[in-house]
């Protein structure tokens, strides 16, 4: 069966009039509104850049008059005399001029592509936080980081190729054939040009022909990337399981798929490049038999013949480039495709135009007869009605899968609901900006994951500009300062890739801190102290009812132990609401909920027989 490689990058549109969109989307970062420093540097760059050109052209003329001097020295003339030194230093000084005016011409243009590069990947980047939960959920990161590397590479491709290679090398090419038809006949320029046609049209055909095997390249080493990343980040996953071997053998199957792409798309490039070859020499070969018959018949003398091959010689060097230009701009447009892709996903969830921000009062949370479902074969919550007053806490509890997390996600708004709604101080959600929603609400999550910096970088994320002695403080709050004092480095002490140099119980006290330190009037713990230890539990426990006093809380709970003090709780079974009360009366009522109290009772002895504590 043949493998279909990772849905990373997104597929593209494909043919001319997209790459042209492509271009045209690309070329404005070329000239740049209200920039004026980096259009003086285009502007600077064009100067330089034809500077260049007319010392590259003229740099054979001086040398076709100095062999023409050398091969007819003047007889009154001798020793230094007699050598034409002043064409020999205009030679040196074009070629020196050339290149000079070149390393200048990128120099100044530099600062033009970095900043391109500079907006286009830090707009993709707000764009793709701007973008759903949902997205993000069904993407791979290997991929989709891979497809931004790939794109903002393009950008300094085509633009540098587009600038300084095509333009000027069909430049080059137009003054080369205008030079050789002036001073020779003009069947010299017709067979040049001849020869361009047939080289520009193979080049486009066969490039076209290899973009398949390109994007082919693309797909799988996305793939090999996406498994990659994925097996790194878990890391101790694959060390419990000993499957060392089993992820190497995948690595090495997404490996041989890229490796067999691979290889297809550099026998196609030795067939481009050959036949590319091939015409130049054929073209070079005609050219120089005709100057060769002239100069046996006197009509052009040595230096015209060198002048010719020169020029020749030269002119396959911009004629090559074409080529490449053109190989590479095609690669490149489909990569950045991918980027411009992405950019242009639309967000599932958006602001309302001129959308206010949530204007926080008590804190008080509604939901109304609200229904969810991820998709419209799966309905996760029917007509769920939950109230949760000023300073109040709401646990939720029920099987996995019921929809207690996705209550939160709503909250947070990932997602819109698809009928009812949700309400703070009765201000619907869809009609505020979901970055005052999401700054009014504090969160601790089950599985806490931290970035790769420090501690201090971890809890200040609460609230970044926070001064070392507010994170302290928070840190106190949360018991977690003395033991952060206790290491060598302090707040300075990195936490490893997603927090693994800190124990579970260490990076909710973190996560804590940073809640602390954020400040929110609304809170949501997300099962904050289901993987927890008893003893642990007991002391996070302790930190979260000091954290939520004053403040809305919503939890969603795993253990029951941990919520029998909260004012109201729901039961929620398939996405409804089928008991709600406190913690006292859903015993009293011997239904779902006492059901699951003894469940979790009975399945607790054995773990607090073994030294925890029970919980009551």
């Amino acid at each position: 069966m043949k493998r279909r490689p990772a849905d990373i990058p997104p597929p593209v549109p494909e043919g001319l009039a997209h790459d042209w969109r492509i271009l045209g989307r690309l070329l404005p970062h070329l000239w740049p509104a209200g920039e004026p420093a980096l259009r003086r540097r285009m502007i600077w760059a064009g100067l330089l850049l034809v500077a260049a050109k007319v010392a590259t052209v003229a740099t054979p003329v001086f040398f076709k008059h100095a062999i023409d001097a050398l091969s007819h020295p003047d007889a009154s003339l001798a020793g230094w005399a007699a050598v034409p030194v002043g064409l020999i230093l205009a030679y040196g000084l074009a070629r020196i001029g050339s290149q000079a005016f070149n390393e200048l011409r990128d120099l100044v243009f530099a600062r033009v592509v970095e900043r391109a590069i500079h907006v286009i990947g830090l707009r993709t980047f707000r764009h793709l936080h701007g973008l759903s939960l949902r997205f993000h959920l069904e993407r791979q990161t290997g991929g989709l980081s891979r497809a931004i590397e790939r794109g903002t590479r393009a950008i300094d491709v085509i633009l540098r190729l587009f600038a300084f290679r095509a333009g000027p090398s069909l430049l080059e090419l137009a003054m080369v054939c205008a030079v050789l038809g002036a001073l020779y006949d003009p069947v010299f320029a017709l067979t040049i040009a001849g020869t361009i046609g047939v080289y520009i049209l193979w080049t486009l055909g066969l490039t076209e022909w290899r973009m398949g095997f390109r994007r082919t390249m693309n797909q799988f080493d996305a793939e090999a990337n996406t498994k990659a990343i994925d097996s790194l980040l878990n890391y101790e996953t694959v060390k419990y399981f000993g499957n060392e071997e089993h992820e190497a053998r995948r690595f090495d199957r997404a490996l041989a798929a890229y490796e067999d792409a691979a290889v297809r798309s550099h026998v196609s490039l030795s067939t481009l490049n050959m036949g590319q070859g091939v015409i130049i020499t054929g073209g070079l070969i005609v050219v120089m038999l005709m100057a060769g018959q002239r100069i046996v018949q006197g009509e052009m003398s040595a230096g015209d013949f060198v002048l010719v091959n020169t020029y020749l010689i030269q002119l396959y060097q911009p004629l090559n480039f074409l080529g490449v230009v053109y190989r590479e701009i095609k690669q490149a447009l489909i990569d950045i495709a991918v980027l411009f892709a992405l950019g242009d996903t639309p967000p599932e969830v958006a602001d309302r135009p001129g959308a206010p921000a949530l204007r926080v009062g008590r804190g008080h949370v509604r939901f109304e007869a609200v229904s969810f479902a991820y998709a419209p074969d799966r309905p996760i919550l029917t007509d769920v009605t939950l109230d949760i007053p000023p300073g109040g806490t709401l646990a939720l509890v029920g099987a996995s899968g019921a929809g207690k997390s996705t209550l939160g996600r709503l909250l947070f708004r990932f997602y819109d609901p698809t009928a009812g709604r949700v309400l703070i101080d009765d201000q619907d959600l869809r009609a505020v900006t979901q970055d005052s929603l999401r700054r009014a609400i504090g969160i601790v999550p089950q599985d806490t994951v931290l970035f790769n910096d420090t501690i201090g970088y971890n809890i200040a994320y609460g609230r970044p500009g926070a001064t070392q002695a507010e994170i302290e403080e928070a840190a106190r709050l949360a018991a977690i300062h003395d033991f952060v004092a206790s290491l060598k480095d302090g707040y300075d002490t990195r936490v490893g890739e997603r927090g693994l140099k800190l124990s579970g119980g260490e990076k909710q006290r973190v996560a804590i801190a940073r809640t602390i330190l954020k400040n929110p009037a609304l809170l949501l713990f997300d099962e904050a102290t289901s993987q927890l230890d008893s003893a642990t539990e007991k002391e996070i426990q302790a930190a979260l009812r000091q954290v939520r006093t004053g403040r809305t809380t919503l939890i969603i709970a795993h253990r029951l132990s941990t919520i029998v003090d909260a004012d109201q709780i729901a039961v929620i079974d398939a996405g409804r609401v089928i008991e709600q009360g406190t913690h006292h009366d859903l015993l009293r009522r011997q239904g779902a909920y006492a059901t699951l109290w003894t469940h979790q009772l009975q399945g607790s002895f054995p773990e607090e027989t073994n030294g925890g504590a029970r919980s009551t």
